[in-house]
């Protein structure tokens, strides 16, 4: 059978694998000249810098790809734990090392304020019965039918789903540090915590029970392995080839291949998308066919915000000698947490203050960066496209305020030692990436856009062709997107093949509460 994916992110890559080995013929197409897409590999002065996912969580994921297909996952890349997963710091100087030791948790909580260390554990409790649902039972579960939703009512209602992240862990915990602790996770997904259900909570678990991972020669190692094994089984990817149109019989309302911008026509017995759903109803198929995901129900969505992305690297390191400690992953909440997130989300104004994550990755893998050299990214949510900013003036003032307040707390003398620096803005997520109102995790979030309410992984309109990655079911992250693959192999191919070679993948949580 003759199989078209559309795009190189995790999810089409995930997806080409799993169909290749399945004995499709599956043809791989990219508009970009590397793979990966939001995970494309940017190369400056000798510095290597991920564009886009930095955190692995449930590296298994990723290593059952390898394994199914016979091979060792250590033959293609090697994955390493990050221990903290997060050193998080506030306002105040203060900071907390998140990490999977429940006993340095509560440690750390408990020096916030010792009446919340009991608050902690139920916390942890709870969130095992919410992965236990919404990761273990639901996540690589297609939702195509009201019905599928209507049955896990009764569970998500038990769960407090109906909560949003922040408000069910202000449940347990007082101290706000420790409730910004306990809820920045839906901002990694594209999810504000005071929005977002609460079975997003479910993150927390899923990196105390697998940790947090990072790849050797970063994340793009990981998609180079892909790459090397999706040849190895015989699919063909191609480079620089966009596609114009998902081309459908109007008789049978069936895809039939997809129109590539240089007029060319592939043909296919069945379409797999991993471009942004929104902009693959918009642009790749045609209005008369769209009787669900029509233009108005598209632009009546929410969509998840954007993000500014500094890639930059110094001719010198820093290793906590002449600032604050800086860990392999960095999270920096600013003064205003809800304020902040309210102008983001709800308000869509670009603020004054930010947060940041900044990424220091040649702590753990120095040959990101020249010898005596330092790597880094520096990333802070804003709103998408939809709240009007002119990012061609705002950008460099942006960017200065950025580097300037990094240079006065973290980084000293930042400015006389960058070497490399490169950056993204929220129209590289429309105009590069093809994302709708260049939102950077797609649909957002929240309850009404969960489960059956979300994209679905089949088309309603087009029965052979189905969606992977961040706007489809589950949704955003790593293990959301590679889960959408095993949804994609289960609705094509009616189920899942035998594992060639499947290692016991559960890792025990670290202590016991």
């Amino acid at each position: 059978m003759k199989t078209i994916v559309i795009g190189s992110g995790f999810g089409g890559l995930a997806t080409a694998v799993r169909l290749q080995r399945r004995g499709h013929n599956v043809l791989l197409l990219e508009k970009r000249d590397k793979p990966g897409g939001r995970a494309y590999v940017y190369e400056q002065n000798g510095f290597t810098f991920d564009g886009g996912p930095t955190v692995i969580t449930a590296p298994w994921l990723i290593e059952e790809l390898f394994e199914d297909a016979g091979r060792r996952t250590e033959d293609y890349v090697q994955m390493v734990p990050v221990d903290p997963f997060y050193r998080i710091f506030f306002h105040d100087g203060s900071h907390f090392d998140y990490n999977a030791d429940h006993a340095q948790m509560a440690a750390q909580i408990g020096r916030f304020n010792p009446d919340d260390v009991p608050g902690y554990h139920e916390f942890v409790r709870r969130t095992e019965k919410i992965f236990d649902v919404g990761f273990t039972r639901l996540a690589d579960e297609p939702f195509l039918k009201p019905w599928d939703m209507l049955k896990i009512i009764p569970d998500m209602v038990k769960l407090e789903s109906y909560r949003t992240v922040y408000g069910f862990v202000s449940q347990f915990v007082r101290d706000e540090r420790t409730r910004q602790v306990l809820s920045f996770h839906p901002l990694l997904v594209g999810g504000n915590p005071f929005q977002t259900t609460s079975i997003y909570t479910l993150i927390h678990f899923l990196e105390r029970k697998w940790g947090v991972t990072f790849a050797k020669g970063g994340t793009g190692a990981v998609v180079a392995g892909l790459v090397r094994l999706f040849g190895e089984l015989g699919g063909e990817l191609r480079l620089n080839t966009e596609v114009q149109e998902i081309v459908v019989d109007e008789r049978t309302g069936r895809a039939t291949g997809v129109r590539l911008a240089d007029g060319t026509l592939e043909r296919a017995e069945t379409v797999v998308c991993n471009g942004e759903v929104a902009f693959a109803y918009n642009k790749l198929l045609p209005g008369k066919l769209r009787k669900k995901w029509t233009d108005h129900k598209l632009a009546r969505t929410r969509y998840s915000m954007s993000l500014v992305v500094i890639y930059f690297g110094t001719d010198r390191q820093y290793r906590g000698t002449d600032g604050p400690e800086l860990k392999h992953h960095d999270i920096i909440l600013g003064q205003r947490y809800k304020p902040l997130l309210d102008d983001i989300f709800t308000k869509k104004q670009l603020a004054d203050d930010f947060s940041l994550y900044l990424h220091m990755p040649t702590l753990t893998d120095p040959s990101l960066a020249p010898p005596g050299c330092e790597s880094f990214y520096v990333l802070s949510p804003v709103p998408h496209l939809g709240d009007g900013t002119n990012w061609q003036q705002a950008a460099k003032p942006y960017r200065d305020a950025i580097m300037r307040f990094l240079e006065e707390r973290y980084l000293p003398n930042l400015s006389k030692h960058l070497v490399a620096e490169h950056m993204i803005t929220p129209p590289h997520f429309h105009d590069t990436l093809n994302s709708y109102l260049g939102s950077a995790f797609s649909v957002e979030p929240i309850l009404t856009q969960s489960a059956w309410f979300r994209p679905h992984n089949q088309s309603e309109e087009v029965p052979n062709l189905y969606f992977v990655g961040a706007g489809t079911h589950p949704g955003a992250g790593l293990p959301g997107v590679l889960s959408s693959a095993r949804i994609a192999e289960k609705l094509i191919c009616g189920g899942y093949a035998p594992p060639n070679a499947r290692l016991e993948r559960q890792l025990p949580v670290t202590a016991d509460i």
